[in-house]
Formats: structure tokens, sequence, C-alpha cells
């Protein structure tokens, strides 16, 4: 069984964030990320099973820890709207500061295979609960409405940030992603018909 941490560990996912973001899943190779690591090809096995393995740890490490962040966030705001600006915000400053992960999230594990699908699962299913959980405070707070669907309104607030995201970093981050926070969370709140 690989070890699972260490300054070697974190540099190698460190540095296969900057690989899988430079050559794409299929062109990077474990070489290439033990270089940039700076260490010694087999040293990568000690670590992880196979290039697979890197790409769902470097998601579990990176995310995993950014999820538990802004689920400990979320936690100790009581107000439904000021969660919900919590989540928007984080979600785009968090990529934002790290291009790199962002090409990584948006881009290379959405062409994986269903195994590396599978890997990422449990940290994205943690995420949706932090998010459905915004809209269920929102709703017994009755500051979001009754008839709202929590799983619908879970993956239109995810769908959009992810999308927000993916624009971004296919403009080749031409624009700050900061400076949609407002626009997506006037969207969010309000929705697009006039009243």
């Amino acid at each position: 069984m690989p070890k699972r941490k260490g300054e070697k560990y974190e540099a190698i996912i460190d540095a296969a964030v900057k690989i899988f973001a430079r050559h794409g899943y299929y062109g990077a190779q474990v070489t290439k990320i033990a270089k940039e690591a700076g260490v010694a090809d087999g040293t990568i096995y000690l670590y992880f099973e196979n290039k697979e393995d890197i790409l769902i740890s470097l998601f579990t490490e990176k995310m995993g820890r950014f999820i538990a962040a802004v689920s400990q966030e979320l936690s100790s705001q009581e107000d439904a709207v000021e969660q919900l600006h919590t989540l928007v915000r984080r979600h785009f400053s968090h990529l934002a500061a790290d291009a790199d992960l962002a090409v990584v999230t948006q881009i290379e594990l959405r062409q994986s295979d269903p195994q590396i699908r599978q890997g990422i699962s449990q940290p994205l299913k943690k995420y949706f609960e932090a998010i459905e959980k915004v809209v269920e405070n929102g709703k017994l707070t009755g500051q979001f409405n009754d008839w709202i669907d929590v799983k619908t309104a879970r993956k239109m607030i995810f769908g959009t940030m992810d999308e927000v995201v993916t624009c971004w970093v296919l403009s080749q981050k031409e624009y700050s992603l900061l400076s949609l926070v407002e626009p997506v969370l006037k969207i969010l709140s309000s929705g697009i018909v006039a009243k």
C-alpha cells in the first residue's frame, strides 16, 4: 500500500497539478511529474500506484481540504444568503488563486475514464452535501422559497459556479474570476425574471 503523507507526497501532488495542467492527463508522464517534484521516478511508486492514482489523489487532497474549510466556514454562519455568498466567493477565489488546479479540475478530470470519475466522487459528494445544507437552511429560515427542490437547487448552484470557472479557464483567464462573484450571486438570488 502506497504512503499517503509527508513532504515528498505533497511535492509530488503539487508537481502533478502543474504537469497535468501543462500537458493534460494523457500527455503527462510520471517521469515529468517526478522531475518537477525533484524526486526519482521510482519514488513516485512509493506513494502512488499509477498516474490515475496521482490524479485522483491530487483532487482528493486539494479539493478535500478546500471542501472541509468551506464546510466549516458555512457551519459557523446562520444566514443562508451569507452562506450562499461564502460558497460562491470561496469557490471562485480558491480556483482563481491556483490556475493550474483550475485547469486540472475543470478540464482534465472531465476527460478522464470512469474509474477516475468514481475515485473523485467522494469529495464531490461532500461538497454537494454542503451546498444542499445551505439550501435547506434557506428554506427553513424562510430566506429561500419553500417550493425549491433542494437537489435541483444544488445542481443549479454547483452547475453555475462550475460553468463560470470552466469558461474562465477556457478564456485563458482573460478576466478576473472574482469579478463574477456578485453577478453570479445576483442571478442565483434574484433569478432572471423581472418582477
